[in-house]
């Protein structure tokens, strides 16, 4: 989608955080209406969320969810199912105070020495073999992936080959190797999902999926 833009001048109205914010979300509608894009409203949250996080109005027409996958994820956070993330970057930008709340925990097994000892010996990325360590959690838990498509590749190997089902999959790795064909495979399986097809994702944008969800769950009628 394409966004004519003029030279924009300070305005010293908007010098804090929570307007700041407000007025960006303004002017993602405002473009957002201009281009005739009416967003399905139970997706409408997270879509505009990721617009705001990137500025990048592709979004509105790349990112894929499963049916009801909103009001799945917000189901799941509400009954405390863990979050595993594939970078401690991810992790980070999570909130993680609206998140323990519900009681989930949030878990990255990246930087775990035994993950990169065993992910070394069987010539296998970290982030597949961190999925596998995430697997032994005995709860549901909710995958955020920003960065490595190899993560998906091993979520969706372990539902193949050993019945392993993913409560959930946030599905963003950004890149040129695997990155399509992997989020391909999670888009075309039966799992709840929400998925960016295409290059384009990222560590910042899996959690700005997250947190929107997360932010939902604040409204009275949820």
């Amino acid at each position: 989608m394409d966004c004519k833009t003029s030279e924009e001048k300070i305005n010293s109205k908007y010098m804090d955080a929570s307007l700041i914010e407000a007025e960006s979300f303004r002017i993602i509608s405002e473009i957002l209406n201009e281009e005739g894009v009416l967003l399905p409203s139970e997706n409408e949250a997270v879509i505009k969320r990721c617009i705001h996080t990137t500025a990048d109005f592709d979004y509105a027409k790349t990112l894929m969810f499963s049916e009801n996958a909103v009001s799945v994820l917000m189901d799941l956070i509400r009954k405390g199912a863990d979050v595993v993330t594939d970078t401690n970057m991810a992790l980070t930008g999570i909130n993680k105070k609206e998140l323990f709340q519900y009681g989930g925990e949030i878990h990255c097994f990246m930087a775990d020495e035994e993950v990169a000892k065993e992910a070394k010996e069987r010539h296998l990325t970290r982030a597949y073999v961190s999925m596998e360590r995430a697997m032994r959690i005995a709860k549901p838990v909710i995958y955020v992936v920003g960065n490595a498509p190899t993560a998906l590749i091993s979520l969706m190997e372990q539902y193949d080959q050993s019945g392993y089902t993913p409560a959930f999959i946030i599905g963003v790795p950004v890149g040129f190797v695997n990155v399509v064909a992997a989020k391909e495979l999670v888009i075309n399986s039966d799992l709840n999902y929400i998925v960016n097809r295409g290059r384009k994702g990222g560590s910042n944008v899996a959690a700005a999926i997250m947190n929107a969800v997360l932010y939902r769950l604040r409204e009275p009628d949820q």
